[in-house]
């Protein structure tokens, strides 16, 4: 089998060269606006690329308002203090997610408390939050108190993991019934649909990144969905060191951050979301024929719930052992192929061992036997239609 998905993945790419888990692909006009961005010389965080790029965002996600900043962390970081996220609040999240998404929560000041993600989904299981709720906490005066600690448990923030969309309906009844903020993490998930309507704009706040190895990047960058125009204009304020716009003075109001998105990036990006249906399209392609070549086999494809579509950022398949998965891994590196297993857990890690946390059955079993595949965008070339 191993050597069998080696031959099938090199034909996929058509290339005998290392094969990355997820490259960067630019086909169309980026080196022509940041071209016109280095002419302008406005390649700083003021500049027209900037405001076109959080317009076309916006419009592309149905989105009240966008935000541009300089990395998926900023975003989510940002999204939380808007929220209220205070000193000693509790967020709820998922283990099973890349570090940035606790550490955003930590540095907004908070700790995150750990739920388990769903078999379905890969992201945050409404059970387990309710579970949690239920057993664990109790609304006192319009505000969610763990028992225990006496802590306030402020915010939601499920992951949508390797662009697969949570149960967002049930999370959503659950945040309004225990009065519990919703931010959605959409880093890997843009283009994403939930019951037809894109990830990132059920919550009050959505955030997106777009490093390098996302379905679309701008080298380094990220933006806030807001569900209220209001807050979009607040937490663009807020981003941009909270200035008060004057000609001449320098007059802040605020505790702002300075994380604006430079033009130079923005440019790139405008050049990328052009393309983004052309990407999902092709990444719906390659899903498709990885499930096709695993079909009857011990290996199980990752694949979108049924309520979903999927921009399926990464593909995955959980291994029928442990030992077939570390063997896996490493041929794929002496072949020049890059597979990558899931992230070790939030809760193993060091700084994380001590928060709250439930059961974690899914997340430890995910870690254990996910293993995920090469999932660039290929050549253009073939027509989608």
């Amino acid at each position: 089998m191993q050597q069998t998905l080696f031959q099938f993945i090199r034909e996929l790419y058509q290339t005998k060269d290392f094969i990355p888990l997820h490259a960067p692909r630019f086909a169309g006009q980026e080196s022509a606006y940041v071209q016109h961005t280095l002419d302008s010389t406005f390649v700083s965080s003021v500049g027209a690329y900037v405001d076109r790029f959080e317009a076309d965002m916006a419009s592309y996600c149905k989105s009240s308002k966008a935000v541009a900043v300089m990395n998926g962390t900023a975003a989510l970081q940002a999204a939380l203090y808007a929220a209220g996220v205070v000193n000693h609040d509790l967020v709820v999240t998922q283990s099973f997610t890349f570090v940035a998404t606790c550490n955003a929560i930590h540095w907004a000041g908070a700790d995150p408390v750990f739920v388990d993600v769903s078999e379905l989904s890969l992201g945050l299981c409404p059970k387990s939050l309710a579970e949690f709720l239920q057993q664990e906490c109790e609304l006192t005066d319009g505000a969610c108190i763990h028992r225990q600690t006496h802590r306030r448990v402020r915010a939601v923030v499920p992951m949508h993991t390797f662009g697969h969309p949570v149960e967002l309906d049930e999370l959503l009844l659950l945040c309004q019934q225990w009065q519990l903020v919703l931010i959605e993490d959409a880093a890997e998930s843009l283009g994403s649909l939930y019951k037809g309507r894109h990830t990132g704009t059920f919550g009050r706040f959505g955030t997106l990144s777009f490093n390098g190895n996302k379905i679309i990047t701008t080298g380094g960058g990220g933006m806030v969905l807001c569900a209220n125009h209001d807050d979009g204009v607040a937490l663009k304020h807020l981003t941009t060191t909270a200035k008060v716009p004057h000609s001449y003075e320098f007059v802040h109001d605020d505790y702002g951050f300075n994380y604006r998105m430079p033009n130079l990036n923005a440019a790139l990006g405008c050049g990328q979301l052009e393309q983004l249906d052309s990407f999902i399209a092709d990444k719906r392609e390659i899903a498709a024929l990885y499930q096709d070549f695993f079909a009857g086999s011990e290996f199980r494809c990752v694949k979108e719930p049924p309520y979903a579509r999927s921009n399926y950022w990464l593909n995955a398949v959980i291994c029928p052992s442990t030992e077939v998965k570390t063997q896996l891994l490493e041929t794929a590196a002496e072949q020049g192929i890059m597979l990558r297993p899931a992230w070790r857990p939030m809760h193993q890690l060091a700084m994380y061992q001590h928060c709250i946390r439930s059961n974690l059955a899914v997340t430890d079993y995910l870690s254990e036997y996910l293993v995920n595949l090469p999932s660039s965008v290929r050549s253009l070339s073939h027509d989608h239609s």
